[in-house]
């Protein structure tokens, strides 16, 4: 068929053709939002799930959400060497700018900018070389030294002029997993002070499914003000939807047996359904029907497609004493898995091998689902690593 028309997205974060199985999640931003601008709480939310379940794509939707009720968007994605500070006043900065927009200059725009210039000379940040220069810096706010209570005196100014001028803001966050416990401990601290001050400001974050647990350990009263939405594979006829649905619009149908086989092969995940569907596509010689055997044939280029790019790049870049722990967790099944046994697999005691399962915690590639286990980050991961190297 035409590859051309091909609707499928295999690629990370990009948005599938028909987004289907999320729709409480998409309630749920939008009755925030309406919540938060009629001054009344709601809670911050977080998604949480293993790679491959769609958490970029929906942040991507609840900002269009955000959006469509006049709020302000900014967004970053964490890594593990984010400089907190410096990131947060850069979203605070466009988030003033946008507020500020087509706006005459006026004392409560003017303090907000100078709040921000006072953050940035206590946390000795650029001041991005334009809106604070040659503002007066408002001492006493924001510049404590105190990473907590200057990030919420920051967002408190964010929110007021959000109020003020009749909108919102929203902050979306990505791999939320990466930030340091002091900041996701200030980032919680600053959201506690917004919703007591009843403000229109919301984060929405994404991260593996260790967050509801960094978030407790940073600061105990997270869970009152995350809503944590636990994201997995779709359920059948979801997933039957987001393979048939796309190709239904080109003119093509999906024999029933092919969209079993097709999701059976991708176990429902959103990001493999649509590799499977586009490699079923460009090879279909059509004309308007993908059929089991179009199917068939699409499997072992779609898992070699998934090995070298999904699955590979998540492992080129282990040292082979990490790469060893993970053969070593392959060997044993999907998982989760005891630590303990992970440690025998590989000969040797946990202690030995501790600071390598932390390695491989930090760096994304396993989470630990409750104390004294470990789990893979990336479904079929194991199925990967015993296909390549075992």
């Amino acid at each position: 068929m035409d590859q051309v028309r091909n609707p499928y997205s295999p690629g990370a974060g990009s948005p599938p053709p028909a987004l289907v199985g999320r729709d409480a999640e998409l309630e749920a931003i939008d009755i925030a939002v309406q919540r938060l601008g009629l001054g009344r709480f709601a809670r911050s939310i977080m998604l949480i799930g293993l790679r491959g379940v769609g958490k970029t794509v929906l942040l991507r939707e609840f900002a269009q959400i955000a959006k469509g009720h006049d709020w302000v968007h900014q967004h970053i994605e964490a890594t593990d060497d984010l400089r907190f500070p410096e990131a947060m006043a850069m979203l605070v900065r466009r988030a003033l700018l946008r507020l500020s927009a087509g706006q005459r200059p006026a004392d409560r725009g003017r303090r907000a900018f100078g709040v921000l210039k006072s953050f940035q000379i206590r946390w000795k940040l650029p001041d991005g070389g334009d809106v604070t220069v040659g503002l007066d810096s408002v001492p006493g706010h924001a510049d404590s030294g105190i990473l907590d209570d200057d990030l919420a005196g920051l967002f408190i100014e964010v929110g007021e002029l959000a109020r003020d001028r009749g909108v919102g803001v929203l902050f979306t966050i990505d791999e939320i997993q990466y930030l340091e416990r002091e900041h996701l401990a200030a980032l919680t601290v600053g959201l506690h002070r917004v919703s007591q001050e009843q403000l229109p400001f919301m984060v929405a974050g994404a991260g593996l499914p260790s967050l509801p647990a960094l978030a407790g350990e940073a600061k105990s009263y997270a869970e009152r003000l995350f809503t944590f939405t636990e994201l997995d594979s779709l359920e059948a006829a979801e997933a039957n939807a987001a393979l048939a649905t796309p190709a239904e619009a080109e003119g093509i149908r999906w024999h029933p047996d092919a969209l079993d086989r097709a999701v059976g092969a991708a176990e429902g995940y959103p990001y493999f359904l649509q590799e499977f569907g586009k490699q079923a596509w460009d090879l279909a010689p059509g004309p308007d029907t993908i059929s089991e055997s179009d199917v068939e044939a699409a499997i072992p280029v779609a898992i070699d497609r998934l090995d070298t790019g999904f699955f590979r790049v998540r492992i080129d870049r282990a040292p082979n004493g990490e790469r060893a722990y993970l053969i070593a967790m392959a060997s044993l099944g999907a998982g989760p898995f005891g630590s303990g046994d992970v440690a025998g697999a590989m000969g040797k005691t946990t202690t030995q091998v501790g600071p390598i399962r932390d390695a491989l915690i930090k760096r994304g590639l396993c989470y630990s689902p409750r104390y004294g286990v470990i789990a893979f980050t990336v479904p079929m991961f194991d199925e990967f690593v015993r296909r390549r190297f075992v």
